[in-house]
């Protein structure tokens, strides 16, 4: 945060329109829309709510199948849920850790409905592949691009990739209004839709008449003038946030312990967080070991998520998916936020090279 978003928001205050009007708001919308590239933007109170609105304007409902990836923030399989209808899991692939395109195809039947793409640590999944399946099979594409605010992919931004994007404004995000989500589709009856459920499903032609069952699902005035503030840095902050990550791969290049996350050459990644790989497939202790070391040293790191189908709510009945299984085993997010500086770079570097001395020596003895 910086002083344009105090700025910003201490002028929303002194407004008065501090609650889920304002022209904060409608700023952020068309402005965020326009970066996106999508005709509309629908501000929502978190990026979880913006996914169930996304997919309860869309119809989806209880007796629907809806496919997403094994590998993901349980919020992305929370919000089906909320719909009464079933998230069916598909694995992951390496080269990407995003969605696999043919096991959709084989994980499609009379019931799916949709699909839910996950741009997992800020690369988007193969839109090209998932559009054309999805097309072919009357089913609706659904980005959720939490992590990949700034990404593109065949040179189109995240936003323009699928029929309903959804996006995370959460504290560690790449731009923050602490809590906040947004749906971006070029599809206005949609939107329209998501404007009346987001609103407790009130007329917006007549006060106070429900004609539908609605949510609260609205941003305030307040988180849109911080998240306009964070729009006109978006190129300063993604910036230092990649001068971050490129001098973890860069300087940890010759570690053989770490593997960084892998990019597509048809994209360019969003830099949300460091992410590597620790030790080979199938190693199963090595990450656990060296983030045990590291927050000894004082550097906090980050698993992956654990793979959706290893949680208690949704174990029932699924069957093993081995991509996603091994990067939750394997994968670590290293310190990634725009302030840190070179000697903070150094100095974390040290440290991980110090602890994978410590961990890897009983290997080499």
């Amino acid at each position: 945060m910086s002083e344009l978003e105090e700025r910003y928001a201490l002028d929303a205050v002194r407004s008065g329109w501090i609650s889920s009007q304002g022209p904060y708001l409608r700023r952020f919308e068309e402005e965020f829309a326009r970066q996106c590239g999508a005709a509309t933007a629908v501000a929502t109170a978190n990026g979880t709510v913006a996914l169930h609105l996304a997919l309860a304007a869309a119809g989806i409902g209880p007796g629907d199948e809806v496919i997403v990836p094994a590998l993901t923030y349980v919020a992305t399989a929370n919000a089906v849920t909320y719909c009464g209808s079933r998230p069916v899991f598909v694995d992951v692939v390496p080269e990407t850790w995003c969605l696999d395109p043919e096991q959709v195809r084989a994980a499609i039947t009379p019931r799916t409905r949709a699909v839910v793409a996950v741009d997992l640590y800020g690369h988007p999944a193969d839109y090209r592949q998932l559009a054309q399946l999805c097309r072919r099979h009357g089913l609706l594409l659904v980005a959720d691009a939490a992590e990949s605010y700034g990404a593109t992919s065949d040179g189109e931004p995240t936003g323009r990739l699928a029929d309903l994007t959804t996006f995370s404004f959460f504290g560690n995000k790449i731009i923050t209004s602490g809590e906040g989500g947004c749906v971006v589709t070029s599809d206005e009856a949609l939107a329209a839709r998501m404007r009346l459920l987001r609103n407790q499903g009130m007329d917006p032609q007549r006060r106070y008449w429900f004609p539908v069952v609605g949510f609260n699902y609205r941003m305030t005035n307040v988180a849109a003038a911080l998240l306009c503030a964070q729009m006109e840095r978006a190129p300063e902050i993604i910036a230092e946030r990649e001068r971050v990550v490129s001098a973890y791969e860069a300087q940890l290049a010759d570690v053989p312990l770490l593997s960084p996350q892998p990019v597509s050459a048809r994209v360019r990644k969003a830099p949300w967080m460091a992410s590597f790989l620790v030790g080979p497939p199938g190693d199963a202790t090595s990450r656990d070991a060296l983030a045990r070391a590291l927050d000894r040293e004082g550097v906090e790191t980050r698993p992956f998520f654990v793979p959706i189908t290893e949680l208690p709510a949704y174990r029932a009945g699924q069957v093993d998916h081995p991509v996603a299984r091994d990067l939750g085993r394997r994968g670590l997010n290293l310190p990634t936020y725009a302030d840190l500086t070179d000697a903070d770079l150094k100095q974390i570097v040290e440290r991980i090279r110090a602890a994978v001395a410590i961990i890897h020596a009983p290997l080499t003895r």
